[in-house]
């Protein structure tokens, strides 16, 4: 007679190394509308404050190059709403209303922030009633008063990273710009006086008609012209610039003049679009490389009028030495620094945007030296090959490409996902500011077309997905900057990737098992949960029913760490949910966990350049650790030697003759407590540090010894101040849970504004 519970666990193994599902009891992911189950607290991201979206601030005076609407209201709430329960209408109305605007934006609305802002004022007017309208329409129209910027409004979508680089790289070259005519405009200004002091001196500047001509109609019958020529022409004259220094400086100021790499008029000032200017911006890195090699002789007679002048204005110009210089001065005269000095290139790739040439041109490009800024966008960073065959590879779609780039040793790289494009900002600035090539791998968010509309399946929105691929470690961030310095530890960094010193980053999850009861656990977040976010994989992996759950099945993290002979036993799974938050385990297919592992030591890779967890280092420690050994044992036995018979006391040696030997720390894992589900928690291993929450309460709220907050007294404060903690944290981290105090006022309302967050 057969036994059912070995036919559970075959049918389960069956799937998993073969992919065939044996019966209808095995659910379809995407009929189901399953989710990863650390997804659940994300299921409306217009209600969670997050960086997107982001405001492109105008102007030329501004303080930064773009600033996210969160961080945004933040600083006008700070300036214009009063502390405590005074301020608490104006902050509601202006939360509330950058939350209509962030709605707007995901629903596709494009526009400047001041437009957006008047449209998501009137949708909230609009649904206001009449008594509360014109608390709400002051309380708005103060605020925008106090914006002071404005510009355009850019969700996370498959725009934003050519949006953001684009705006980034224009702001630095506004500001090389204005530096360069400042220069140009200066050495013109003096050139030009030096010509001018020479017509002074000139014979025709001392001529009869130029005299009269310069003591006006009044006085032209008082004077013999004629006669005062006579006098002061042979008086000056001979001080004149010889001719040819002046052919040299005219030469020099027709170059200044007629330069075509910056759009500026003499004195530096800003002008309208020079259509004579140069375009900077490509889609090809063959048209880049052409337009570079084109402009060369025009950027070789620009630098060398600047230094023409230079000489000039200060007298060293000595024609014996500089003359044979300037007459086989050429390109290889140009140095880094002094190619830094014009418009760097930007090149945007995206996905199918070059073919197979120009894929190898980007090569090219890239070891070039030259100053060619590049966005390589990835919009698909899964494809079938990469779960199906024995290779992780996306080509040039993915993280290869900027770990090939790394190799070349002379070039900038970023690789980030979309998700994070705002706290890259300064990195993304020190690409483009420096005279290096760089190269900026960016992850959009987006996936492929899937073949077929699955039924009940739930949209990733960009902004997740980008966030899960590099929490995922599918597509991690890294920075590799070859001018910080000469070793890896300066040049290259993996530690803004979430719990970069860990395989996987690991969370708190709360849920309600089949009786209710609400059960916490930590759980990882894989590269097969990253790949369960994509419809068109859903023939990985299968939903198996409570009824078949077996003590066999194990996490993918748990299961990655097995060898091969316990692996035979257990079928690996992933914790998902529904639209109803109901709990489900979903095995998953033997190619995807080949595909996590394969994704693990890539990640593994980094962490060792970036310093983390290296295996040289772990290598000598170990050596050293055997020696200190060794010592130690050699030690004893001298001790024991030195025991004359009969001696009971074993008489140490001195400080001095023990070897120092330094005992690395063994850092504990932090354990993270079970909460009951009416106790305010914070999700601490998620925390950024913004000092919301700590500026409400420093009691109830602080920071552990990792500078991430926790709560360190639930009596400390107000269930208001929990409340407003959760609503300002920009991570949503907070859970209020239930009041402590059930005779704090307005406990109604405020239950209802702590339920999205418990």
């Amino acid at each position: 007679m057969s036994n059912p519970m070995n036919e559970s666990l075959q049918s389960l193994s069956t799937f998993h190394l073969a992919g065939e599902k044996p019966g209808k009891d095995f659910a379809d992911i995407g009929q189901l509308g399953l989710r990863p189950a650390l997804f659940s607290a994300y299921q409306d991201l217009a209600k969670l404050r997050h960086d997107y979206p982001l405001v492109l601030i105008n102007g030329e005076n501004k303080e930064t190059v773009m600033q996210s609407l969160s961080d945004l209201i933040d600083d006008t709430l700070r300036e214009i709403a009063p502390p405590g329960i005074e301020g608490e209408q104006l902050r509601k109305h202006v939360l509330g209303l950058e939350e209509e605007i962030r709605t707007l934006v995901d629903q596709g609305n494009k526009g400047t922030l001041l437009q957006l802002w008047d449209m998501a004022e009137t949708n909230r007017l609009s649904r206001t009633d009449e008594a509360g309208r014109k608390s709400l329409g002051d309380n708005l129209s103060r605020a925008r008063t106090a914006l002071g910027v404005d510009g355009e409004l850019v969700g996370c979508d498959g725009e934003a990273p050519a949006k953001v680089l684009t705006h980034a790289w224009t702001s630095v070259q506004e500001n090389k710009a204005r530096g360069f005519a400042k220069e140009i405009g200066e050495l013109t200004v003096k050139l030009s006086n030096i010509l001018k002091a020479d017509t002074m001196r000139s014979e025709k500047a001392f001529g009869a008609e130029a005299l009269k001509r310069s003591m006006g109609s009044v006085y032209e019958a008082a004077f013999d012209f004629e006669a005062m020529s006579d006098i002061l022409g042979p008086v000056f004259v001979n001080g004149a610039v010889p001719k040819k220094r002046q052919r040299r400086i005219r030469a020099a100021l027709s170059v200044l003049k007629s330069q075509r790499f910056f759009d500026t008029d003499e004195d530096g000032s800003k002008k309208s679009r020079n259509k004579g200017v140069h375009g900077f911006v490509f889609n090809r890195p063959t048209r880049a490389l052409e337009a570079f090699q084109e402009r060369l002789p025009e950027m070789v007679d620009l630098f060398k009028a600047v230094t023409i002048a230079e000489l000039e204005i200060e007298g060293r110009y000595n024609e014996k030495t500089h003359d044979p210089f300037f007459q086989r001065f050429d390109e290889k005269f140009l140095e880094p620094d002094d190619l830094a000095r014009f418009p760097s290139y930007l090149i945007c790739l995206q996905n199918g945007a070059c073919a197979k040439a120009e894929k190898v041109m980007l090569t090219e490009v890239l070891s070039s030296g030259l100053p060619m800024k590049i966005l390589v966008q990835s919009d698909d960073i899964l494809d079938e090959q990469s779960i199906t065959s024995g290779r992780f590879s996306f080509g040039l779609r993915g993280s290869q490409l900027a770990a090939m780039t790394v190799g070349l040793n002379n070039t900038y790289v970023l690789q980030s996902s979309g998700s994070a494009i705002y706290r890259k900002l300064d990195s993304i600035l020190g690409g483009l500011k420096n005279g290096q090539p760089a190269l900026f791998s960016i992850f959009s968010g987006l996936a492929g077309t899937s073949p077929g509309s699955v039924k009940n399946s739930p949209d990733t929105q960009p902004y997740l997905r980008a966030a899960a691929a590099m929490e995922s470690r599918a597509f991690p961030a890294f920075v590799f900057d070859p001018a910080r310095g000469d070793d890896w530890a300066l040049r290259f960094s993996v530690t803004e990737n979430p719990q970069a010193g860990a395989e996987w980053p690991v969370h708190h999850f709360c849920y309600e098992d089949e009786d209710l009861q609400k059960i916490s656990q930590n759980i990882a977040f894989t590269f097969v949960d990253f790949v369960a976010t994509d419809e068109r994989y859903g023939k990985y992996f299968a939903a198996v029913p409570r009824s078949k759950w077996r003590d066999e099945m194990v996490s993918v993290e748990a299961f990655l760490k097995l060898d091969t002979e316990a692996s035979a036993e257990k079928v690996p799974y992933i914790l998902m949910v529904d639209e109803n938050n109901t709990l489900h385990k979903v095995i998953v297919d033997v190619k995807l966990v080949e595909a996590a592992h394969r994704c693990l030591q890539m990640w593994r890779n980094l962490q060792e350049l970036g310093g983390i967890d290296n295996s040289y280092a772990r290598i000598q420690l170990a050596k050293e650790k055997e020696i200190w050994e060794q010592e130690k044992e050699r030690e004893l036995e001298a001790l024991k030697c030195r025991l004359e018979p009969g001696t009971e006391e074993i008489v140490p040696t001195s400080d001095a003759e023990m070897p120092e030997v330094e005992v690395p720390l063994t850092v504990e894992e932090p354990v993270v407590a079970e909460v009951a589900s009416d106790e305010p928690y914070i999700e601490t291993l998620r925390c950024t540090t913004c000092d919301e929450c700590t500026e409400i309460n420093n009691k109830m709220f602080a920071y552990d010894d990792n500078m991430q907050a926790f709560i360190a007294d639930p009596d400390a404060g107000t269930f208001h101040q929990l409340i407003e903690a959760a609503e300002s944290c920009q991570v949503a981290i907070i859970h209020p849970g239930k009041p402590r105090n059930q005779n704090e006022t307005n406990l109604d309302d405020l239950m209802a504004r702590a339920e999205p967050f418990n």
